[in-house]
C-alpha cells in the first residue's frame, strides 16, 4: 500500500478521520457545505505521522504512561514532556519534506500559514478533546512550518492530552496525529459560535462570543468577549464587553498582543445583522453534522488578503465540533413541547444504563418512559397543563424532591411552554381505588393487609420462577411478555398502592401536625424507627449476622481480607468469583460462614447497586461485592448487634410516642389531638414498612428475567451469534428477540452502543429537562444558613459531626464508627452500608426515596438532594450534617 502524505482539504470528506484526524475531517466536510468558507488548504496525514514515530526510540515510554494515574500530575507532565522532546529532534525526512513543500508552493510558499494538529481522537461526538493539542498561528516558509509540524506532531503527547485520553480510557498507541496546515486568515474580528447554549443545554438558543483580532485572544482568556444570544433568528440578550487586548498576526511570522483603543473598546465586535446571519450559518453546519456544534469563526472585512486567496469579506469558518457536554434529548415524532423529570432521580439510581436494561424498565413500567444519554425520563407537560393535574402532580413532587418542583414551577413561571388543558371529567374508573385529585382510596390500618400483599407478591414470584424454566428459543420471548403484564398487575395492584400511600400519608399528617401543636420537626423519623415489614431495612439487618457468622473464625476473616485486597473489580456479571465460597469452605470455620453467606444470598441476591438496571451484576453473581461490609461489620460491630439494634430503635419510637403523647394531652383539645396522633402513629407503622417491598419484588423478577435471558445469550454465543454473552445488553429487549430468531446481530451496532454508553457515563442528568435540551436543575429557597453550608433536603432528624467517607460502590467501603456516607445516591443495595455508619449525605434523593427511608428507619441524620456533593466533600474531612434543617457544613 503507498502511504498518502498529504491531501487537500478539498478532497477530505468526514469518513476519513484515519488519515486526516478529527478535525482535518470536520473542515474537509465544512469545505464541501454550500455557503460555508474555509480557508484553503491541506492535511499532513497520519501515514507521515507514523513514519515520524517509527523512528523514534520511545522504548517503554508508552508502557509507562498508560499505567500512569490520571491524577498523578507531574508523573504525567515528566514523562510526556520527555516523550515530546524525542519527537521534535527528529527530523523531517528529506522526501517527506518535499511533499509538504510542494504543496507550500501551490498555496503560496511565502504566505501566512495556521498550522493546526488534528488527532484522529480529535473532534468526535463523544469526545471533542478542544484545546488538548497545539495550533501555531502565523507560520511564514516551509522551514518554519516543517518545524510546527513536528510540533504539533509532539503535542499529541502534552500533559492535558495524556491526561484527558487517560480519563476517556483511550489507548495511547490507538491515537495518531494528522496536521493541517491553512491559509492565514487576517480577521477584523472572530470568536466562537455554540449552536446550542452551552450552559443551559437549550438547543434552539445560539450563542455567539466575539471579539477583536484572532481568536486566540478569547479561547486563551485574553479578553472578555461581547456575548449574544440568538433564538429564532432574533437576539433576545447581549452583553458587550469592554474589550482592553486584541491578538493580531505580525508581518514576519507570529502574533502580538496590542492595547484596543478605548474609544473602541465597548463597540460590538459585530452588528446586530452580523451576528443573526454567522447564527444561520451554524444552523446549516449544524444541518450537516447532524447535532449541536462549537464552532471558530473569523470575520474578513476584505482586505489584506494575499497571494490569490478569497479577499471578499464575510465569515469564514476554521473549525467546527461536536458539543459532547450537552445532555442528549428524547427522540419524540412530534413538534410539540415536551418535559421530562429524570426517573433515575425518583429511584435513586443516576447512573448510565445500557440499552437491555432501559428496554426493560420501559417494558415494565407503569407509566411511558423516554429515554436519551442512558437515562430514563416521564413526560409530565400534559399532567401540567390541567389545573387539577397540577396541582396533585406538584404536591406530590414536592413532597419527595423540592428540586423538581423548583424546576417544574420555573418553565411553568414562564407562561409559554406547558400548553393549558382542561381538567379529566368525572367518572370512570380511577387506577388504585383513587378518589378524585388522584389519592387512593383509604384503608383500615391492619397488619393483615401487608401479609396478604407480600403472600400476593411471593405467590407470583413462585410462578414465575416455575413456569420460565421450561421456555428457551421464541417461546421464552412470548412467555416473558406475558411475565411483563403480571408484573405490572402486581405492581399496580390497588391495594398495594392504598397501602403505600397509607403510609405517607400518615408520615405527612405526623410531621405536620406535631410541628404545628409541639414544634416538633420531622416527628416521624422517631415514630417510625424499627416498624415491621421493612425488606430493606431486614436485609441491612441480616448482614450483621453474617458478620457474627464470620468474626469468631480469624484464619475467615483473614481469607476474606486478602480477598478484598486482590479481587477483581472488572464489570463481568459471568459470577465467576463465586468460587470463592468454596475454598472459603475449607477453612476451619469456613463452611459456617459460607452457609451464612449463602442464606443471605438466597433472600438478598437479586440486589446490587444501581439494581434497576438489570445488566449490572447481582450479588448472587459477584458475592465478593459484599465482602467489605461484611468486613466492616466484623470489626466495628460486637455479637448480636442486629437484634439488639432493632430492639432499640423499636424503644427509641415507643418512647417518642409516649413523649408526644403525653405533651398533646395537656394542649387544648389534648385529648383529641393524642387519640388522633396515636390513630396515625399505629397507621404510619403498620405500613411505612411495606413501602419497600414493591421494589424488592422488582428486583426478584427481573433477576429471573435476566437468567433467563443470559440462557439465550449463551445460545448465541456457542452458535458464534455473539461474541460475548454480555453483548446482549447492548441490545434491546426487542433486539435481543430478533437476534435469537434470526440467528444474526449487528456487531457494528454493538460496537457503537459501547461507544455511547461510555460517553452516557460522563454525563450528569438534569432533574428535568425539555424537548428544547435546557436542563433545569430547580433551586432550595432558603435563607438564614451558615455562610458555605451545602444546602440539600432534611430527610432523617438529628445532627452529627464525622469523618466524611466518599464512597461511589459498596465494594470500596471502609468505615469506621461514627462515620458519615457521601455518595451520588443510595438505592436499596446500600442499606448494609447504614448500620455502620452515623450519618448521609447525597446528591439524589427525596423525602420517600429508599435512602431516607432507610436513614430514618436506622435514626441516621440523613440530608439528600446536595448539588454536587461527592466534588465538593472531600473523603476524610470532617463534616457536620444537620438532619434536621437539611444542610451541611465542612468543618476542615
Amino acid at each position: 500500500m503507498t502511504e498518502q502524505y498529504v491531501v487537500g482539504l478539498q478532497d477530505i470528506d468526514e469518513a476519513r478521520i484515519a488519515v486526516v484526524g478529527g478535525k482535518g475531517a470536520h473542515l474537509g466536510a465544512l469545505s464541501r457545505i454550500e455557503g460555508i468558507r474555509v480557508p484553503d488548504g491541506f492535511c499532513v496525514t497520519t501515514d507521515a505521522f507514523r513514519r515520524i514515530m517509527a523512528q523514534v526510540p520511545l522504548g517503554d515510554r508508552l508502557d509507562r504512561l498508560a499505567r500512569l494515574d490520571p491524577d498523578d500530575r507531574e508523573a504525567i507532565r515528566t514523562l510526556s514532556a520527555e516523550i515530546r522532546r524525542i519527537i521534535e529532534a527528529v527530523a523531517v525526512p528529506t522526501d517527506l519534506a518535499a511533499v509538504i513543500t510542494a504543496e507550500l508552493t501551490r498555496l503560496g510558499e511565502q504566505g501566512a500559514y495556521a498550522v493546526r494538529s488534528s488527532a484522529t481522537a480529535e473532534d468526535l461526538p463523544t469526545a471533542s478533546f478542544a484545546g488538548q493539542q497545539d495550533t501555531y498561528l502565523n507560520v511564514i516558509g516551509p522551514e518554519a512550518i516543517l518545524r510546527h509540524i513536528s510540533r504539533c506532531w509532539a503535542s499529541l503527547f502534552t500533559e492535558r492530552a495524556v491526561t484527558y485520553r487517560r480519563r476517556n480510557g483511550i489507548d495511547h498507541r490507538t491515537v495518531h496525529m494528522a496536521v493541517v496546515v491553512q491559509r492565514m486568515v487576517t480577521p477584523y474580528a472572530s470568536g466562537i459560535l455554540f449552536t446550542a447554549d452551552p450552559v443551559t443545554g437549550n438547543r434552539k438558543v445560539a450563542t455567539v462570543d466575539a471579539g477583536f483580532g484572532l481568536g486566540e485572544a478569547l479561547v486563551s482568556g485574553l479578553v472578555n468577549p461581547d456575548v449574544h444570544r440568538v433564538r429564532d433568528g432574533e437576539i433576545v440578550e447581549r452583553t458587550i464587553a469592554a474589550k482592553k487586548r486584541a491578538l493580531y498576526a505580525l508581518p514576519g511570522g507570529g502574533t502580538r498582543e496590542v492595547a484596543v483603543d478605548a474609544a473602541r473598546q465597548e463597540d460590538p465586535a459585530l452588528t446586530d445583522a452580523q451576528v443573526v446571519e454567522l447564527v444561520r450559518l451554524g444552523r446549516r453546519i449544524e444541518a450537516h453534522f447532524g447535532r449541536p456544534q462549537d464552532i471558530e469563526w473569523c470575520l474578513v472585512d476584505g482586505e489584506g488578503e494575499e497571494d490569490g486567496e478569497d479577499d471578499s469579506a464575510g465569515f469564514r469558518v476554521v473549525q467546527s465540533r461536536p458539543i459532547t457536554t450537552l445532555f442528549p434529548v428524547p427522540e419524540t415524532d412530534d413538534q410539540e413541547n415536551h418535559l421530562y423529570v429524570s426517573t433515575g432521580h425518583q429511584q435513586m439510581m443516576t447512573d448510565a444504563m445500557k440499552p437491555l436494561g432501559l428496554s426493560m424498565w420501559q417494558l415494565t413500567a407503569m407509566v411511558p418512559m423516554h429515554h436519551a444519554g442512558g437515562r430514563l425520563f416521564v413526560d409530565v407537560i400534559r399532567r401540567l397543563g390541567s389545573p387539577a393535574g397540577r396541582a396533585g402532580l406538584l404536591d406530590l413532587i414536592g413532597k419527595g424532591d423540592p428540586l423538581i418542583r423548583d424546576a417544574l414551577e420555573t418553565v411553568l413561571d414562564r407562561g409559554d411552554f406547558v400548553p393549558s388543558l382542561p381538567d379529566e371529567g368525572p367518572g370512570g374508573p380511577r387506577p388504585g381505588g383513587a378518589r378524585p385529585g388522584g389519592a387512593p382510596t383509604p384503608i383500615p390500618t391492619d397488619s393483615a393487609v401487608v401479609t396478604e400483599l407480600i403472600e400476593r407478591s411471593r405467590t407470583s414470584l413462585a410462578a414465575l420462577r416455575s413456569d420460565i424454566g421450561s421456555k428457551s428459543g421464541p417461546a421464552l420471548f412470548e412467555y416473558l411478555l406475558q411475565a411483563f403484564d403480571e408484573h405490572k398487575r402486581v405492581l399496580g395492584d390497588p391495594l398495594s398502592m392504598q397501602a403505600i400511600m397509607a403510609g405517607m400519608e400518615a408520615t405527612w399528617w405526623l410531621n405536620d401536625h406535631l410541628q404545628e401543636w409541639l414544634g416538633e420537626k420531622n416527628a416521624a423519623d422517631t415514630l417510625t424507627l424499627s416498624a415491621p415489614d421493612n425488606i430493606t431495612s431486614e436485609m441491612g439487618l441480616a448482614l450483621l449476622d453474617v458478620a457474627d457468622a464470620v468474626r469468631p473464625h480469624p484464619e475467615v476473616v483473614a481469607f476474606l481480607r486478602n480477598l478484598g485486597d486482590t479481587r477483581d473489580t472488572g464489570d463481568t456479571g459471568d459470577g465467576q468469583d463465586i468460587g470463592f465460597l468454596e475454598g472459603m469452605a475449607k477453612l476451619p470455620g469456613g463452611t459456617e460462614a459460607r452457609d451464612a453467606i449463602e442464606s443471605y444470598l438466597d433472600l438478598y441476591g437479586m440486589r446490587c447497586v444501581g439494581e434497576i438496571d438489570i445488566t449490572r451484576p447481582r450479588w448472587s453473581e459477584r458475592p465478593s461485592a459484599l465482602v467489605p461490609v461484611i468486613l466492616d461489620n466484623v470489626r466495628n460491630f460486637a455479637p448480636g448487634a442486629a437484634e439488639r439494634r432493632f430492639e432499640q430503635g423499636r424503644q427509641e419510637a415507643y418512647k417518642k410516642e409516649q413523649d408526644v403523647l403525653s405533651r398533646l394531652r395537656l394542649l387544648p383539645d389534648g385529648k383529641h389531638k393524642a387519640e388522633e396522633t396515636k390513630r396515625m402513629i399505629d397507621r404510619v407503622r403498620t405500613f411505612v414498612g411495606y413501602r419497600e417491598y414493591p421494589k424488592y419484588n422488582i428486583v426478584s423478577r427481573y433477576f429471573v428475567y435476566k437468567q433467563a435471558l443470559l440462557q439465550e445469550a449463551d445460545r448465541l454465543v456457542r452458535a458464534g451469534v455473539l461474541t460475548e454473552r454480555e453483548d446482549i445488553y447492548c441490545l434491546t429487549f426487542q433486539e435481543v428477540r430478533q437476534a435469537v430468531v434470526s440467528q444474526q446481530v449487528d456487531e457494528g451496532l454493538i460496537r457503537q452502543r459501547k461507544d455511547d454508553f461510555r460517553s452516557y457515563e460522563a454525563l450528569t442528568p438534569p432533574r428535568v429537562l425539555t424537548s428544547d435540551g435546557e436542563a433545569i436543575t430547580g433551586a432550595y429557597r432558603r435563607e438564614g444558613l451558615p455562610d458555605g453550608a451545602l444546602v440539600g433536603l432534611p430527610v432523617s432528624v438529628g445532627t452529627v459531626e464525622g469523618r466524611a467517607r466518599v464512597i461511589h460502590d459498596i465494594a470500596e467501603a471502609d468505615l469506621e464508627a461514627g462515620d458519615i456516607l457521601v455518595t451520588a445516591y443510595t438505592d436499596p443495595s446500600w442499606s448494609p452500608l447504614f448500620v455502620a455508619i452515623a450519618g448521609l449525605v447525597t446528591e439524589a434523593g427525596g423525602l420517600m426515596t429508599h435512602g431516607a427511608v432507610i436513614a430514618r428507619e436506622y435514626g441516621l441524620p440523613a440530608v439528600v438532594g446536595v448539588d454536587r456533593a461527592t466534588s465538593r466533600i472531600r473523603d476524610g474531612q470532617r463534616i457536620r450534617v444537620h438532619g434536621t434543617d437539611g444542610y451541611v457544613e465542612i468543618l476542615d
